[in-house]
């Protein structure tokens, strides 16, 4: 298998286990984002600005690697017409589940992100991509695909680390062992790491890559916000890893 492929493995057996960003809303979410309580989130703790997303409405909205039934069914409570992309067959079977229960349409898409992107130049408004990029050795082909799909006037919501999480070897996060960028298929090492902890492949990216690579595709970026990773002493010290932004494809 590539490493692509024991990803959606790895993320399958999570969800058997109880994962959390696997465990799709229930009726009463459903039913409160209807009445206009609601919100998401992009990174493990803060919620997305409800400015970041505008009227909803009528718009078409992209899930890029967003499956699970957490997020796209409070998007089409809302109203947007949705799409969800990713490579986990659980997390797609939840999005369908839900979607059954709740009675809406959603195109469901099994597909890998780092390849190109099934849908047409221009057919969406908003393209919302939750934390998943630190499971793909290059991003910046991801953000020229999610530029091409975009309309002009598109919005990216995207949830991006900042890597200060790879630098430790246990969950203690105490002592820094490794350097950075880590990434196992050129370090093996970091290999055994990730597999004594049933972690998948991870890689670091720089900001370079994450924000840099947005601008250099073509977009603007027009808010940002940190966050922690909801526990472990890095949350307890208040030190951000991870990053959401807010970006736009310009008219």
């Amino acid at each position: 298998m590539n490493y692509q492929d024991i990803n959606s493995s790895t993320i399958d057996r999570w969800i058997s286990e109880g994962w959390e960003w696997g465990i799709p809303i229930d009726h009463d979410t459903f039913e409160a984002a209807k009445r206009g309580d609601w919100s998401v989130k992009l990174t493990p703790v803060k919620c997305v600005p409800r400015e970041w997303f505008g009227v909803m409405k009528g718009k078409r909205i992209l899930g890029l690697a967003s499956g699970g039934g957490q997020q796209m069914p409070v998007f089409a409570a809302l109203g947007a017409e949705c799409a969800v992309l990713d490579y986990s067959e659980k997390q797609l079977k939840s999005e369908m589940l839900v979607a059954e229960r709740e009675g809406y349409s959603i195109e469901i898409v099994r597909a890998d992100m780092t390849k190109p992107f099934p849908f047409a130049d221009s057919s969406f408004d908003i393209i919302f991509h939750p934390v998943s990029n630190c499971y793909v050795e290059e991003v910046e082909p991801i953000w020229k695909e999610c530029f091409r799909v975009l309309k002009s006037g598109g919005v990216l919501l995207a949830g991006l680390d900042n890597g200060i999480n790879y630098l430790f070897a246990d969950e203690d996060e105490t002592t820094v062992v490794n350097s950075l960028p880590f990434n196992p298929l050129k370090n093996p090492e970091y290999m055994r790491q990730l597999e004594e902890t049933d972690s998948g492949v991870q890689f670091s990216h720089t900001l370079e890559e994450q924000i840099g690579g947005q601008l250099r595709a073509g977009f603007c970026l027009t808010d940002i916000y940190e966050d922690t990773n909801g526990e472990g002493r890095l949350h307890e010290l208040n030190i951000p890893s991870f990053i959401a932004t807010r970006a736009v494809k310009p008219m």
